[in-house]
């Protein structure tokens, strides 16, 4: 099912990821998701930490519901919706999820795509219990899916309605069947185990010996065709029809999972047919078992009894003593196995103290070399019992990243006294040079420049805008002409005026040339002044602003930084509150097995030292001719060990 997640997840986080992977996607799958081309840069902050997957998802759609609250992702709400449905069902958040999907789903999406996801949400709602919305989820696809999920499909069906007890549908809806034959045969041993539980054996039986007389090659369905026999069998048995319990059980592999059940069974209508030395030869093979086994356990009560019944008393009587001795044994192990998940250590030997991996795709591998490992097997298979481990886990993880953001908010507060002592040093300075009114007075220079410019262009003033190198040519020239109007009239100074003159000339003719291009550099010089003066006067006000905000401002930072703080505190307080009622909810599924196993070994011992004390009771009390009489007969075949799981 995870898998099936994790695709679900895949397909808008898809979708979202930019137009490269879309194209991608769309060049082998012509029913992908068009391209989305990354708008907003909050959500390419979420799709990094997606991607980069270091937590499961969880930082992930933190920084998404965080960036959602604050409007930072304008231009992605769509997508941030549909992908915060996704990161739900990731983290295993299943209503939630399934709210959201339910409400987005719409023609937006592809059929193709769409289809798909009401295919995993129907799972979805089935794993969880809720068989109507399952139902619902799987009227929503329209046409047909591809044969591997059409066939699950109609098996998630048949499934649904039959646990809402619909069976004439459930049987409607598989006589209507067009699929692959695997999930049929599925999908009949369920209908068919239903029937048998609701006391409708003559619709059952031909259903689960379709499913029983199956030839496939394959170990799975192998097996689904020794569960039905077996079904099929204690179904016979439990009605009173044991010549056809043991056409049922004679379909069972005897190398197969479900042997020693089969054998059990074989035994039990052997003996209500009377043949009870026949019925010895299944239930004597059946003790060279592991004493584990529920139908071993039978075994030991089974056997004693067909001797009883043979008129062997001291065999019988033997055989209860054995019964009791290996009983006793048993009951000290499981005891040991109760009181250690009792005190704590079921989880700790499960998970052990690395508590690095976590996510979706985590699952419990291997079991560990502790005393109750060896009676948990089915326990520790089951699906709800991997699920709530699963979620235990999760809780821990969350519990750990809190105590890591917990961190983060002594950081923030270290960064607010920072910036606290920071600003106590340099308002001081931010005042001084805020009384200054710097601005104002840069503007009043530069209303002068300009008026000095403009009265240079009207004076046509070239000399004003000359550089230094001529500024000191043309006062030297300046200088020279009233020297030489101080020598005496002559040819001499005549001759010294007219160069001067000329000099003169060909300098003014340059500052003439140049004084158009010089003016217009000036203009812009004093634009540039222009754009000097408005960004001076942007970070003024700035200045004025964060001299005026900058103490609230901390102070909201800090009431912030406090209230995060209290309220991690308090989710940390919930987390290990439910952690913890996660771990009773686990530690009381292994010890209610536990328990059970242990009531049924007490009730096995109670019927063994009854049946034993009867044979020694009539031994001493009746006639030599009747002291190997049959003795007290056992309850016959167990539900623990007749049904299949």
């Amino acid at each position: 099912m995870r898998i099936g997640l994790r695709t679900l997840a895949l397909l808008w986080v898809l979708w979202a990821a930019g137009p490269a992977a879309a194209l991608a996607a769309r060049h082998t799958d012509p029913s992908a998701l068009p391209p989305v081309k990354i708008q907003d840069l909050a959500y390419g902050d979420v799709l990094f930490h997606y991607w980069a997957d270091d937590d499961g998802g969880l930082t992930a759609l933190t920084r998404l519901e965080a960036y959602q609250h604050w409007g930072l992702m304008p231009h992605h709400a769509a997508d941030a919706q549909l992908l915060a449905a996704a990161l739900y069902l990731q983290l295993g958040i299943y209503n939630e999820a399934g709210a959201r999907f339910a409400m987005l789903l719409n023609n937006r999406v592809p059929v193709a795509v769409r289809n798909r996801a009401w295919f995993y949400l129907a799972r979805l709602w089935y794993e969880r219990g809720y068989y109507d919305r399952c139902e619902q989820a799987l009227a929503r696809i329209q046409g047909r899916l591809s044969p591997e999920q059409e066939g699950e499909r109609n098996d998630l069906l048949v499934n649904s309605l039959m646990r809402q007890q619909r069976f004439g549908e459930a049987i409607a809806a598989l006589q209507s069947w067009q699929g692959a034959q695997d999930w049929m045969a599925f999908a009949r041993f369920n209908l068919g185990v239903a029937l048998v539980r609701a006391g409708n054996l003559a619709q059952a039986a031909p259903i689960l010996t379709t499913v029983g007389t199956l030839k496939s090659s394959t170990e799975e369905l192998a097996s689904l065709s020794d569960r039905a026999n077996l079904a099929l069998g204690f179904a016979y048995l439990q009605d009173n029809q044991p010549a056809l319990a043991r056409t049922a059980v004679a379909r069972v592999r005897l190398d197969g999972p479900y042997s020693s059940r089969a054998l059990l069974a074989d035994g039990w209508a052997l003996a209500a047919l009377g043949q009870y030395r026949a019925a010895l030869v299944p239930w004597l093979a059946l003790q060279r078992l592991s004493l584990l086994d529920a139908a071993v356990q039978e075994s030991y009560l089974a056997v004693p009894y067909a001797f009883g019944q043979l008129n062997a008393g001291a065999q019988s009587a033997q055989y209860y003593q054995t019964a009791l001795n290996s009983f006793s044994g048993e009951q000290q192990n499981l005891q040991t196995a109760i009181t250690h998940v009792q005190d704590g250590g079921l989880l700790a030997d499960l998970l052990g103290p690395d508590d690095a991996q976590h996510g979706w795709s985590w699952q419990l591998q291997t079991l560990p070399d502790a005393p109750q490992s060896r009676y948990l097997y089915e326990l520790l298979a089951d699906n709800d019992f991997q699920q709530g481990l699963q979620n235990y886990r999760e809780l821990g993880f969350m519990r750990a990243s809190l105590s890591r953001w917990d961190g983060s908010m002594e950081a923030f507060s270290a960064m607010l006294d920072a910036r606290r002592r920071a600003y106590a040093v340099r308002v001081p300075a931010a005042d001084a040079l805020l009384a200054t009114n710097a601005p104002t007075r840069l503007r009043a220079l530069r209303a002068d420049a300009e008026s000095q410019l403009q009265a240079i262009e009207t004076g046509d003033d070239v000399v004003a805008l000359a550089t230094p190198k001529e500024r000191e040519q043309w006062q030297r020239i300046e200088s020279l002409q009233g020297l030489i109007a101080q020598l005496p009239a002559g040819a001499q100074r005549d001759a010294a005026a007219d160069r001067l003159r000329v000099v003169r000339g060909v300098l003014y003719w340059q500052l003439q040339a140049a004084f158009r291009s010089r003016s217009y550099q000036q203009q812009r010089a004093l634009h540039e002044v222009d754009q000097a003066l408005e960004e001076l006067q942007n970070r003024w006000v700035r200045v004025e602003q964060a001299r005026a905000a900058v103490p609230v401002t901390n102070g909201g930072f800090a009431a912030r930084v406090a209230a995060l703080g209290t309220r991690i505190t308090a989710l940390k307080a919930d987390l290990a509150n439910v952690q913890g009622a996660q771990a009773d909810y686990l530690d009381g599924l292994a010890e209610a097995q536990l328990q059970e196993q242990s009531t049924r070994l007490a009730s096995y011992a109670e019927q063994a030292r009854f049946a034993l004390a009867d044979l020694y009771d009539r031994a001493a009390n009746a006639s030599p001719a009747a002291r190997s009489g049959a003795g007290r007969a056992p309850a016959g075949p167990s539900a623990h060990a007749g049904q299949p799981p």
